[in-house]
């Protein structure tokens, strides 16, 4: 993001603002971060001499000679709680994802029509609208995004592709395949059910 100032002469100059990839702050306001430590490790790796400002022992020092022993033991209780809630999340967000699936699904509408529908591919932060552009652009079909009986966002592609389909979403090798799903879901997270139409009930003629 970029802010303005106004130089003599009624010049106007453009200053770019560098804000922290993990916390999005910008890295002089990391320290209030729950994730201050991993925010230190990013500057420490993108911006070393930003890094050096701010966490150098020097600027430490001069840190905490403004606080008293009170003031810096309640600061890294602090620190050190807002850290651990923050670490726990993410196992939990963690966990979630790894006990998710995406189900890819083979519809038979009539005879020698099919549809796939894809679904579960939301936990794992996949863009849905783009992921159905992409499988539109390769099977060359119509494929976007409803919502089912239970109010769930899937994709819905004209067509018998649930192999195909799977074969996508693990291809770590295509750059736009990879650039959508990332290599984030699993082998053993996809599953394809195999869904033929109910039977009509025969049709009951009644006793003469």
């Amino acid at each position: 993001m970029a802010s303005t100032s106004t130089l003599p002469g009624g010049k106007v100059s453009v200053n770019q603002v560098l804000y922290c990839d993990v916390c999005s702050y910008p890295p002089e306001y990391c320290e209030f971060s729950s994730r201050s430590s991993k925010c230190k490790q990013w500057l420490q790796d993108a911006h070393p001499s930003l890094y050096s400002k701010y966490y150098s022992d020097v600027a430490l020092e001069d840190k905490l000679a403004t606080l008293t022993v009170e003031q810096r033991e309640a600061l890294d209780k602090d620190l050190a709680k807002k850290e651990r809630k923050e670490d726990a999340k993410a196992e939990k967000e963690k966990a979630k994802v790894l006990a998710s699936k995406v189900v890819v699904k083979r519809m038979e509408r009539n005879k020698r029509k099919f549809v796939t529908v894809v679904y579960g591919l939301e936990a794992f932060d996949v863009d849905l609208k783009k992921a159905a552009k992409l499988f539109a652009n390769k099977f060359a079909t119509g494929a976007s995004v409803t919502k089912n009986a239970s109010g769930d966002d899937e994709i819905v592609i004209q067509g018998d592709v649930a192999d195909e389909v799977e074969e996508m979403i693990l291809d770590d090798e295509d750059k736009k395949a990879h650039a959508i799903f990332g290599g984030r879901v699993g082998e053993d997270q996809i599953e394809i059910v195999l869904e033929k139409p109910k039977k009509k009930p025969a049709p009951v003629i009644a006793a003469q």
